[in-house]
């Protein structure tokens, strides 16, 4: 599997999700469900893969401006446990934009973008290749969506089957 295919997964799953989501009350989304300093609830959660996404490719890889900045509702805020107060929507909708502009960027990559090395824009000493991290990019939502999965089951409430097997082509 590539990284194109291995995102168009993503992409299917995170909608399978997203649907789920947006059917729950906002008490099941933003109850704190898990103690420490960095994400209490579902919404945290939510944040911080479309963020972690955004700020690795626009940042890092295309030393552009992250989409973030272009949210005004959530622009300002921290990526710590802040998010139980949003809206879903103004979640989900950050997290699409950083969809949409990682498919164009995905839909012109190369194999020597992959192979290309960067340092990330804060830590300039540490050297990695585009592809080592896109793939970190896409296994950090698979951990984080499983996460997801496991505070809507203490919930009471069923996951969607998020498993590349259910996107699979069936022969």
């Amino acid at each position: 599997m590539n990284i194109p295919e291995m995102y168009n997964y993503l992409v299917r799953a995170r909608g399978e999700l997203w649907g789920v989501l947006e059917a729950l009350p906002d008490e099941a989304l933003s109850r704190p469900l898990l103690g420490g300093e960095g994400f209490h609830c579902i919404k945290d959660l939510v944040f911080h893969i479309a963020s972690v996404e955004d700020f690795w490719l626009h940042e890092d890889i295309m030393r552009t401006e992250p989409v973030l900045m272009n949210m005004p509702a959530l622009r300002n805020t921290t990526g710590g446990p802040a998010y139980a107060g949003f809206a879903l929507h103004a979640l989900l909708d950050y997290w699409k934009a950083v969809e949409q502009s990682t498919r164009a960027y995905l839909s012109v990559l190369t194999d020597t973008e992959l192979k290309r090395v960067l340092s990330p824009h804060d830590d300039l000493e540490q050297r990695y290749t585009v592809e080592g991290i896109l793939w970190h990019v896409m296994l950090h939502e698979v951990r984080h969506t499983a996460q997801i999965a496991l505070l809507l089951r203490i919930q009471g409430i069923k996951p969607p089957a998020l498993d590349l097997l259910w996107f699979l082509p069936r022969f």
